[in-house]
């Protein structure tokens, strides 16, 4: 197997496949978009992310069918779904994949209407809606379940969350929040994804106030927090007001927990270890301010 860090065409895959296994016999090739789409097929859990995976690796596979045929002449008669006259292989594979495709968007259709009918019961309720947002493995749900007291699944693993659980958090009087914990970003997420994943995504979208978690141990910090605001604006929540949280700061000598503010007291990040729980009353201190600060022009309508 040879996985290439880069988008190719099916042209290019079929091409690399014949030349590779020259020297090798039934060598795969696969792209960027391939190892992301499979990664997500293990990691998916619950009926709605299974249908949204299936919907983006058929929408992939519908644009590369050629790859996987070599008897494009052969012809198929008869009537029905053994296709018509004349039809060819790729073509019956393309309308069987369209019919799928077709049933998939309906099924999450119908989801997303359940989980906006959910949503605007939490708007109604005026508490204060709150995202989790951030790379993949920068520890979203281990955060998640710091502040929520709760047992979200954790994995040192890509993706281990593909499913969106929101949790109402009571912090002091007169401040509460919903919490949801979301799927992790990756830097050039495939478009397919995002597009099956729209319905899961807007739980971001439609949120008060995103907490945009960094692993601060990794490297390639800056260029994952570039990553996320690039997916946060394709998914329309790129206006969405954030708080950096730089998470893992027991890995990262010299970083103790701190709210770091601007000179109008605007709190730009907070330095947290979500797996040792420093910093995790400070953040909650953070979350009631915002809780109280929401609720203030509802209380002025009332």
């Amino acid at each position: 197997m040879v996985v290439f860090d880069s988008a190719l065409s099916a042209a290019q895959v079929r091409n690399l496949e014949r030349a590779l296994s020259e020297e090798s016999e039934g060598v795969l090739v696969y792209d960027r978009t391939d190892l992301i789409l499979n990664i997500f097929a293990q990691r998916a859990q619950s009926h709605e992310g299974k249908l949204q995976v299936e919907l983006a690796r058929l929408e992939h596979l519908s644009t590369r069918l050629v790859r996987g045929w070599t008897h494009l002449e052969r012809q198929r008669g008869g009537l029905g779904k053994t296709g018509g006259p004349g039809e060819k292989q790729i073509e019956l594979d393309r309308r069987l994949i369209g019919e799928r495709v077709k049933k998939l968007k309906e099924q999450i259709r119908k989801l997303s209407k359940n989980r906006s009918t959910q949503r605007a019961r939490r708007v109604r309720s005026g508490v204060l809606r709150v995202a989790l947002v951030g790379y993949t493995n920068a520890g979203k749900s281990t955060l998640f379940n710091r502040l929520a007291r709760t047992h979200a699944y954790v994995a040192d693993k890509l993706f281990a969350t593909l499913d969106t659980t929101t949790r109402k958090l009571w912090l002091a009087e007169g401040a509460q929040v919903a919490l949801s914990d979301t799927v992790g970003f990756v830097r050039d997420l495939p478009h397919s994804l995002v597009d099956a994943f729209r319905a899961t995504l807007e739980e971001t979208a439609q949120a008060d106030l995103l907490l945009h978690v960094i692993d601060a141990a990794s490297p390639q910090r800056d260029e994952q927090l570039e990553a996320v605001n690039a997916v946060l604006n394709e998914i329309g929540a790129g206006k969405v007001p954030q708080i950096v949280v730089w998470n893992k700061i027991d890995q990262r000598p010299g970083l103790e927990p701190e709210v770091v503010r601007d000179s109008c007291g605007k709190i730009l990040n907070i330095k947290v270890s979500a797996a040792s729980g420093a910093g995790i009353d400070l953040l909650r201190e953070v979350l009631a301010e915002a809780a109280r600060e929401a609720a203030r022009p509802l209380a002025s309508a009332a």
